[in-house]
């Protein structure tokens, strides 16, 4: 069976909007991500062994609000009280395998992976692009926080990957993704962007 990405169909690369005359350095940039593992990582009970020590890839889970944890190959997203989303560049297998360790009594393990849409916006002005759509005060947010609110009537999921939120990975269910993907191009119009 073959992987069809969510925005295969319609994510062309090539430069959009009013990008003549400009640097291509000061253009935002659009990539759909399509090499992540992601699953869904819930505790059900209490687990008096191990709830403080949580860890996946050598990353202690977050408990803080809006917090994000990451290496080289992995970040967890705090999504809400005993609540996390686990996005990997392991296979879904190998990442899979390491989640299995949790107690399966005191936490669910969901592989959502086909289900959702990620697209990576990067620029000076993709916090402007964000506050087109988007109810949430950007300006408070930094590095490593994410937060879920909605864009344009849809429901999101905002990691921020970069000081000054200038790289940001925003995740869609996938069958919200092209309409998603159409909203934040078309609010990138005004600045130009390139798809990559």
């Amino acid at each position: 069976m073959k992987l069809v990405s969510p925005l295969s169909e319609i994510h062309k690369l090539g430069l959009y909007g009013d990008y003549d005359g400009k640097n291509q350095e000061d253009l935002i940039k659009i990539s759909e991500v399509t090499n992540l593992s992601v699953f869904q990582v819930v505790q059900l009970n209490e687990d008096k062994n191990n709830s403080q020590n949580l860890n996946i890839s050598g990353l202690k889970f977050p408990t803080n609000p809006l917090s994000v944890v990451s290496n080289n190959e992995t970040r967890i997203l705090w999504q809400g009280p005993k609540n996390w989303l686990i996005l990997s560049k392991h296979s879904q297998e190998d990442l899979l395998k390491e989640l299995n360790k949790l107690d399966s009594l005191n936490y669910a393990v969901t592989d959502i992976s086909h289900s959702r849409t990620i697209i990576q916006l990067e620029g000076k002005k993709v916090v402007e692009v964000l506050k087109k759509g988007c109810p949430i005060n950007i300006d408070q947010f930094k590095m490593n926080n994410s937060f879920n609110s909605i864009y344009n009537g849809i429901t999101i999921t905002v990691d921020i990957l970069q000081e000054g939120v200038e790289k940001i990975r925003i995740y869609s269910l996938r069958s919200f993704g092209e309409s998603l993907y159409h909203s934040l191009t078309d609010s990138s119009l005004e600045f130009g962007y390139k798809n990559i």
